[in-house]
């Protein structure tokens, strides 16, 4: 047996396919018309199964007979790995008590020769480097069969081997996983400061005796409880502040019709939170008359009209970047009057206004959606003109600092991922700890398994495994490492 491209195993170790040093069982077919709910039975999911982790928060029940439960549930120490989608995801289950599963999932018992642990991280290994993907079937979505992942090629250390490798690897990924989980609840925290960073509202309170500005005229909307502001500022519904308008509804007719000019248009997926994604923005032909009136001006902010209902109203600034450019429908367009207030307040305070779009609009079927007289309603607090543009810079400084310490978190967690598939790349090249010319080889636990099937005429006969695999590569010497190896130097 041979697997194109890989090295010589250093001495000790041997290939054996996964099907000679495992039993491997799907499980039970999800059938829900053959259903009597005589005996319903949680199960796992594909979804339950995650690297390294098994949830059982949202398990389902299906119907499992008495007879069936032995073939059709994993025990504690079973490996579960994962059929399709994401596959060769896998998790030990370590619970008491056996558990049913579905045929989504593979079972996967190893024999005394194979440390289950060490098991679940070289297909975490095999799966990140792509070796996973030449027993994969499908184009779409990828599947992991019975036949083949039986034939997945397993380098085995001597049995002792696998036990240090495991020590050294949980020892070196604990830390790495807990520094990792540091850095993710730094960009939570980071991500909830960014929500509030724009909040220009912040910290503007009344002084003792002074007077509130007044309230915005009652309209049809759904206001809640404003917030005092002081009388130097005002409320103005959006509608006064700024001429709103609707975009194009696309016209299936007129696109083949050269008659009418093509102009790029925006989209609600162009139309993002804070910013707008201009890599791909459509054509759409239009009456010149129609192209004029919606041609966007710098300073216009956009909002959208339609989605998910907490995305009513969110949207961003056009500053110019592609000529002629109109919107369509699903995106409103406000054009401040007499530069009353800054596009960027408008803009921030729009897509805080997440609670005031949620009452406002209405709910469909799939999608919310916001009138454009309710849009109109939108209650503004107007700052005074010579204190805005002051507000914009220290928002905007605020808001770079952020920006810098979240790519600055990001990069952390790709450099812990690269460090994680190093380790794993060491590991399972032999590199990560010592071999100990005293340990019993691994071919011989493979002769040993042989012999044992060998005289058990019954079971299965699977193909002979090797010891070693034809490469032109050579042999790895020995690494002088200690067991644990906790300091090393990987190439990332």
């Amino acid at each position: 047996m041979s697997m194109d491209g890989e090295r010589e195993l250093p001495a000790g170790w041997a290939w054996a396919e996964l099907g000679d040093i495992a039993d491997t069982a799907l499980g039970k077919m999800l059938d829900r018309k053959q259903s009597t709910g005589l005996n319903p039975t949680p199960y796992l999911r594909n979804i339950n199964v995650q690297w390294g982790r098994i949830d059982t928060g949202d398990l389902l029940t299906m119907d499992i007979e008495p007879d069936e439960i032995g073939r059709f549930t994993v025990a504690k120490g079973d490996l579960v790995v994962c059929e399709g989608g994401e596959i060769g995801r896998c998790a030990i289950w370590n619970a008491d008590e056996p558990i049913a599963y579905q045929k989504a999932l593979h079972r996967v018992r190893p024999s005394w020769a194979l440390d289950t642990k060490y098991l679940r991280y070289y297909l975490e290994y095999a799966a990140i480097s792509g070796r996973l993907t030449r027993f994969a079937t499908g184009s779409t979505i990828k599947h992991l069969p019975q036949q083949r992942i039986r034939e997945i090629p397993v380098p085995l250390p001597p049995l002792v081997e696998q036990h240090r490798i495991v020590e050294a690897l949980e020892e070196q990924l604990s830390r790495l996983e807990a520094a990792e989980g540091s850095v993710r609840g730094a960009l939570k925290r980071i991500s909830r400061l960014l929500d509030k960073a724009t909040d220009f509202m912040a910290g503007v309170s009344l002084k003792p005796d002074e007077p509130a500005a007044p309230f915005p005229a009652v309209t049809n909307s759904i206001d809640g409880e404003l917030p005092r502001i002081p009388s130097g500022w005002q409320w103005m519904r959006l509608g006064d502040l700024a001429e709103v308008v609707g975009g194009v509804t696309k016209d299936a007719k007129k696109q083949s019709d050269p008659q009418f000019p093509e102009v790029p248009y925006l989209r609600v997926a162009n139309v993002q939170r804070g910013h707008l994604e201009l890599d791909h923005i459509a054509m759409i032909r239009v009456p010149q008359k129609k192209a004029d009136q919606l041609r966007l001006k710098s300073g216009d902010v956009l909002m959208n009209e339609g989605g998910d209902r907490d995305k009513l109203g969110r949207g961003w600034i056009w500053q110019g970047q592609v000529p002629d450019v109109i919107h369509q429908n699903h995106v409103f367009r406000a054009r401040i009057h007499q530069d009353l207030l800054k596009p960027e307040l408008l803009s921030w305070y729009a897509n805080g206004a997440a609670k005031w779009f949620e009452v406002n609009g209405k709910q469909s079927t799939n999608l919310a959606s916001i009138s454009l007289t309710k849009i109109k309603n939108l209650p503004v607090p107007v700052p005074p003109q010579a204190e805005q543009q002051g507000m914009v810079e220290r928002i905007e400084v605020r808001l770079v600092q952020l920006r810098h310490a979240r790519e600055a978190s990001e990069q952390v967690l790709r450099r812990g991922r690269a460090l994680r598939n190093a380790l794993l790349r060491k590991a399972f090249e032999g590199g990560l700890v010592h071999q100990d010319v005293h340990d019993e080889p691994a071919a011989d636990l493979l002769a040993r398994i042989t012999a044992e099937r060998a005289a058990q005429p019954a079971a299965r006969r699977s193909r002979r495994a090797t010891a070693k695999m034809p490469s032109q590569v050579p042999a790895p010497e020995p690494t002088s490492a200690p067991a644990l190896a906790v300091q090393q130097e990987f190439d990332l």
